[in-house]
């Protein structure tokens, strides 16, 4: 046997591939995609090709090859498939958008009236400031876990975020009966949207500190164990705050979001199925409390059991989404030849009725399974990334993006109440695209540090001897460990007990 036995182990490659080739492949890819829709558009549209697609089409190339430049300098080992997925949805909702400003010019012609202003020039000038922000957390948050420091603070801050578009009035907060926006002049935004993510911020890193609160021994009824009645707080006071952005700002989509956000990561923390099924009771004896008191979520309801029985009023936009996808059907009108425009809100809360319709049930099963990826590569980072706080912020924002989706979704297809939310990085709207870019940079950041070699995360103390770089965890093989290495006692202790061999990970 030879002196050292971790001679027999085998040898980890020094260079561990960053894959950003791959990155700027999938980036190019949806480029091409997206150009080409645009180009169908026009050609349906106008017979003809205008500047403006040179514009948009210069415009995202620039965007998203500056984005791609800064993930190489300031992360260069995150998962190379969010940002393709993400750039893919935007530019998609980009041309919806632009295809939707063609028919509202057309009928303003049609009728005589001045032309509307373009949404899609204003969704690139949000853009732009998404993928700015998405940057600026890149190079300014170097490392994860120093955002658990300031969770309380962060976490009040998402508080009063939430919170302040109740209390202002009615004139500045409103629109089409919910208080969710912040307007001054002719600027707003949803203060939301950013209180989200500050708030999972705070609840990974509340779930870090209080762990044991959340995982003590409770009563065993039907297999599963129930917590303690006080230590039921935590989640009791997320669904206070549910229940009032429910009741004072008439939100049914953000309240069943945050609560969802919350109620995911307790799951995550703890394993335990009982969390799930407290929640969901109370939030349920809520949102029926909900129905009973406040009109509006009557109305939704209503809408929502019998989304035909106003088809010229009450029920009339979610009535015109389920005929535009029924229109649609499997392979959809093509793009730039249906009528989306129809349907109120088309390219803001019911986009995805107008890619229904333009692109079928197929385009539709695209567009999720792109979000599934995003989401399922947030849980994967999640898996591989080693502190408990990270793992806790890469799962939380993997599952808002998951629970924004099916809230969308469920509500344009039927599938539960409609509850006006903007789908992410698709719908028209600076609050949700900008926010939803800070997202995508934090899970980019945490992916980093779980990708990122050891030799790279730390350099040794002056004297040690140096240390073989590692496979991060992401990326390790199991390593079996033989029967005679482990058999002779460490530093030749003959005290030490023998221990049968087991795989192991590398890390």
């Amino acid at each position: 046997m030879p002196a050292d036995r971790t001679a027999l182990r085998p040898v980890v490659a020094a260079a561990v591939s960053t894959r950003r080739g791959i990155e700027l492949l999938l980036l190019a890819f949806a480029a091409v995609i997206v150009t080409g829709a645009l180009v169908l558009v026009e050609a349906n549209q106008n017979q003809e090709l205008t500047l403006t697609l040179l514009y948009l089409g210069l415009a995202y190339l620039a965007l998203f090859a500056g984005a791609h430049v800064a993930v190489r300098r300031f992360a260069p080992y995150a998962d190379p498939v969010i940002l393709p997925c993400a750039a893919l949805l935007n530019g998609l909702g980009l041309v919806m958008i632009h295809r939707i400003d063609l028919a509202r010019a057309a009928n303003a012609l049609a009728r005589g009236n001045p032309v509307p202003d373009a949404d899609a020039l204003r969704q690139i000038a949000w853009l732009t400031l998404g993928l700015t922000l998405f940057v600026v957390v890149l190079w300014r948050v170097r490392d994860h876990r120093t955002l658990a420091r300031y969770g309380y603070t962060v976490g009040f801050v998402g508080l009063v975020l939430l919170a302040l578009p109740a209390v202002l009035p009615s004139a500045l907060s409103e629109v089409n009966g919910a208080k969710i926006w912040i307007r001054v002049g002719g600027v707003g935004i949803q203060p939301g949207e950013f209180a989200k993510i500050l708030l999972t911020i705070f609840f990974a890193s509340f779930l870090v500190a209080k762990r044991d609160l959340f995982t003590t021994a409770g009563k065993h009824v039907l297999g599963m164990t129930f917590p303690r009645p006080r230590d039921l707080a935590p989640l009791l006071i997320a669904w206070v705050v549910a229940m009032g952005v429910l009741v004072f700002e008439s939100d049914l989509g953000t309240s069943l979001m945050f609560f969802g956000i919350v109620l995911s990561m307790i799951y995550v923390a703890t394993e335990r199925s009982s969390w799930v099924l407290i929640g969901l009771v109370i939030f349920g004896a809520g949102a029926f409390a909900a129905w009973t008191f406040v009109d509006r979520v009557q109305v939704r309801v209503a809408a929502w059991l019998d989304p035909l029985s106003d088809p010229a009023a009450a029920t009339y936009q979610v009535s015109q989404g389920l005929f535009g996808m029924a229109t649609g059907g499997m392979l959809g009108t093509g793009l730039g030849a249906g009528r989306p425009d129809l349907v109120p809100l088309s390219s803001t809360d019911f986009i995805f009725t107008s890619m229904g319709e333009e692109t079928g049930l197929i385009g539709l099963m695209a567009l999720l399974l792109l979000y599934c990826l995003i989401s399922t590569r947030a849980l994967r980072t999640a898996l591989a990334v080693r502190d408990t706080f990270g793992k806790l912020l890469a799962a939380g924002l993997g599952f808002t993006v998951a629970i924004q989706v099916f809230v969308v979704a469920g509500g344009v297809i039927g599938l539960i109440p409609n509850t006006g939310q903007a789908a992410p990085f698709m719908s028209y709207g600076g609050s949700s695209l900008v926010a939803n870019y800070v997202l995508v940079a934090l899970v980019l950041r945490v992916s980093d540090a779980a990708r990122r070699p050891a030799a790279e995360k730390g350099r040794p103390e002056p004297g040690a001897a140096p240390t073989p770089p590692r496979t991060p965890l992401a990326e390790a093989h199991t390593e079996m460990v033989s029967r005679s290495e482990v058999a002779t006692p460490p530093h030749g202790n003959p005290a030490a007990p023998a221990t049968p061999p087991r795989g192991r990970s590398r890390e």
